[in-house]
């Protein structure tokens, strides 16, 4: 299996800014319905030597769903779905991260929807890394993977007269994800340049 990167090794933030978790699905069988969580907050950690022991943490707040339609965003926050009152955050957590190719990767986890929490393995992409122009190191992955909404609870749904459902219980999930590599803390920067000028 090809080495990563080194410059990948340590810990990256996602930049909530310019990362995308979002979602589609089949509406009234003919359309889709796409939308995305605004709160998202995560931490990934990279084991370049042993890809295997890296990991990945995220969460996002359910309040901040966005389909672009105010009155379905907060059907939505209803218990009828996400039911944000008691069930404020989904979280995935890894268990595993396997390389399969050179920037291709599949991270095993947990997905917790409603408190309902299921195994899932998520397909993922590295795109590459780019120091931005405020010095930041960033760098970027990308995803997808189909769950059934059912699965978690979410459960709601409208019968049509031909037979259909209002909404499907297949869900796209869609991962387009900005990282920033964390910085050393300031006194540790300090003692380093202490030490280069000694």
């Amino acid at each position: 299996m090809p080495e990563l990167d080194s410059s990948l090794a340590g810990e990256w933030k996602l930049d909530p800014a310019h990362t995308r978790v979002g979602f589609s699905t089949r509406h009234a069988m003919v359309t889709k319905v796409r939308g995305a969580f605004n709160d998202v907050e995560g931490v990934i950690n990279v084991d370049v030597d042993e890809p295997t022991n890296s990991s990945v943490n995220v969460t996002i707040k359910v309040a901040s769903i966005d389909t672009r339609n105010a009155q379905r965003d907060e059907h939505l926050r209803t218990n009828d779905f996400f039911d944000a009152p008691h069930y404020p955050e989904i979280t995935f957590r890894s268990k595993r991260i396997d390389q399969v190719e050179d920037n291709s990767f599949i991270v095993n986890g947990d997905l917790t929807i409603r408190g309902v929490t299921k195994e899932i393995a998520v397909p993922i992409e590295f795109v590459g890394i780019e120091t931005d122009p405020f010095g930041n190191m960033r760098a970027g992955f990308e995803g997808s993977r189909r769950i059934d909404r059912k699965d978690f609870g979410v459960n709601w749904n409208a019968a049509l007269d031909s037979g259909g459902v209002q909404v499907s219980d297949r869900i796209l999930l869609e991962f387009e994800v900005s990282a920033i590599k964390t910085v050393a803390e300031a006194g540790e920067q300090a003692a380093s340049d202490q030490a280069e000028r000694s």
